[in-house]
């Protein structure tokens, strides 16, 4: 049976930058598994850009080599502002190629518990030994879909990461449900597609973000209230930048600066394109019923409309038993809070030498791990647990 010293579950920034930094530690046995990129391939809309800047938007190595500047001087290539997803997807591709050459990309359908660490079962049924596992296999195990649409078939209300063409919604009727940049840009993406989008918004009115910009005209102010990792508001963004010290906060803080930090929000650019897309706020609806291939939509202002489908833009709440290679008995015994698991110094669970990188470590590190620019966090202080205790 092969064995290993450490098995990374994903190929994300995550994943990536995590196999990058621990194969620096000279003679440990790194095996990493999945397709590169894979959510953000098949998950992301077509068409889509990143929110981040360019500053937050580096996957980190070791030695500062695999950088998104790295990558254009290589390539000779211009990168636009804001950057998109398929120039994002080639950067995570290239990284992949550089840092992991031999990335297995299989998927893992089991992972189990044994007296000298784990065993690992890939989904064509080989099972691997490691002393460690580091799950970085990112949220979207997760997707979210509130309770009022239970019922209700895919084929008419499904969540906006379930499609990464939105070509098929042309001439179609779609009511995208959400307030963060995930609904209003994929409003955007269906009304450039052909399709007739509208948006629910539960609050008053659409928060953009705009005092970033403003408060970086104004120098060094801007530079001084937030952090190049680009995560939370004006002051709170140095604050979550640091994750030994946001969790060694009160609780209290932290859970409140971690709501603040990932509350609905649009990027500026995607004012213009929503101009002629509905957005209805103040409204959440209040009952659905199919109507002949259709979706008779009633909100709660009263007023009722029909459309072809309903898009959940709607997010993911993490709960870790919905990663279903983790087997039952060993979820049992992992510490877990608000469906995350608690992770101790090195991202490590209450299980030694099982670690979770990316959303999943969120409650412990703060809202910086949901992120890319988190990377230059978590691998780092993953890979000195493991050099101290190999």
């Amino acid at each position: 049976m092969p064995s290993s010293d450490v098995i990374v579950i994903g190929a994300g920034p995550y994943g990536l930058s995590a196999a990058a930094h621990l194969r620096t530690i000279k003679g440990l046995q790194v095996r990493v598994f999945g397709e590169a990129m894979a959510l953000w391939k098949h998950h992301m809309p077509a068409g889509m850009f990143l929110r981040s800047p360019f500053s937050a938007s580096h996957i980190a190595d070791p030695h500062g080599r695999l950088s998104l500047d790295a990558f254009l001087a290589e390539r000779g290539n211009h990168l636009p502002k804001p950057i998109p997803l398929q120039r994002f997807i080639d950067y995570g591709c290239w990284f992949q190629q550089k840092a992991v050459p031999d990335l297995d990309p299989r998927n893992i359908r089991l992972v189990e518990s044994t007296p000298k660490g784990f065993q690992v079962t890939t989904q064509d049924g080989e099972v691997f030994d490691s002393r460690r596992v580091v799950v970085a296999t990112g949220p979207g195990a997760c997707k979210w879909r509130p309770p009022e649409f239970d019922g209700l078939p895919e084929a008419l209300a499904s969540h906006s990461s379930d499609h990464h063409d939105l070509s098929r919604f042309c001439g179609k009727r779609v009511l995208v449900i959400g307030a963060g940049q995930s609904a209003l840009e994929n409003a955007a993406l269906l009304h450039e597609a052909g399709a007739n989008a509208e948006i629910a918004v539960r609050q008053a009115s659409v928060r953009w973000l705009r005092w970033r910009g403003r408060l970086f005209s104004i120098l060094p102010i801007g530079h001084f209230l937030y952090s190049p990792r680009d995560v939370g508001p004006a002051g709170v963004s140095q604050l979550v930048a640091r994750p030994d010290l946001f969790r060694r906060l009160p609780r209290r803080f932290q859970d409140w600066a971690s709501k603040r930090s990932v509350r609905p929000a649009g990027a500026l650019w995607l004012i213009d394109r929503l101009k002629e897309v509905k957005i209805r706020t103040s409204v959440h609806v209040s009952s659905v019923t199919t109507v002949t291939g259709q979706l008779r939509v009633r909100l709660s202002d009263g007023t009722e409309a029909t459309f072809d489908h309903l898009m959940l833009s709607t997010g993911f709440r993490i709960e870790l038993r919905k990663y279903s290679f983790l087997r039952p008995k060993l979820l049992q015994v992992i510490d877990q809070v608000e469906g995350y698991p608690r992770l101790k110094t090195g991202l490590e669970s209450s299980v030694p030498r099982l670690h979770f990188l990316g959303a999943l470590s969120g409650w412990s590190f703060g809202p910086v791990a949901r992120f890319v620019s988190g990377t230059f966090y978590s691998p780092q202080a993953l890979t000195r647990r493991i050099e101290a205790a190999p």
